[in-house]
């Protein structure tokens, strides 16, 4: 932000530190990145965990965190292939599983669904908004789809640069 003061937690952030910012990012905020960012040398299990081990997790509940957030997306059976072995629509759960895991009180979705098919898309939207509404979790997605807009508590239409509340 390039004015005002953004409060997190009772806390002003005007006088936050790099370290601090990197402490918000991993422990508060998830991303489900468009291009995945998955790592290609490692598993599945492997990079969803590797989010948890930012965030300072344990390593007995880091692969239990893991585990449970690829059995949300349907990939727990796939959790020992590498993303080569992966479809672009497993990928993309991966990476929604990796943002997932820990839970974050923050997830910040661009083009969550793109790489999924009808079906899957509308079980990975469902997950979401019953984060949101069960773990009070904030999510905000990006997309250009407008079938999304009506599982949205709010939307907002950008247009050249502009935004539209509706």
């Amino acid at each position: 932000y390039d004015s005002g003061d953004l409060i997190i937690n009772g806390k002003s952030t005007k006088k936050f530190k790099a370290t601090e910012w990197d402490s918000y990012r991993n422990n508060c905020v998830g991303f489900i990145f468009q291009s995945y960012n998955l790592i290609s040398h490692i598993s599945v299990l492997e990079n969803v965990e590797m989010a948890l081990t930012l965030s300072g997790y344990k390593r007995k509940n880091k692969k239990e965190k893991a585990l449970e957030a690829l059995e949300k997306v349907g990939l727990k059976d796939r959790m020992n292939n590498f993303p080569s072995q992966l479809s672009g629509g497993e990928q993309q759960r991966v990476a929604i599983a990796r943002a997932i895991a820990k839970n974050p009180k923050l997830l910040l979705c661009d083009e969550p669904t793109g790489a999924l098919d009808y079906k899957t898309g509308k079980s990975i939207l469902k997950l979401l908004q019953d984060m949101s509404r069960k773990e009070n979790m904030t999510v905000i997605i990006i997309t250009h789809n407008g079938a999304i807009a009506p599982m949205a508590d709010k939307v907002i239409h950008f247009k050249n640069g502009t935004a539209e509340d509706i």
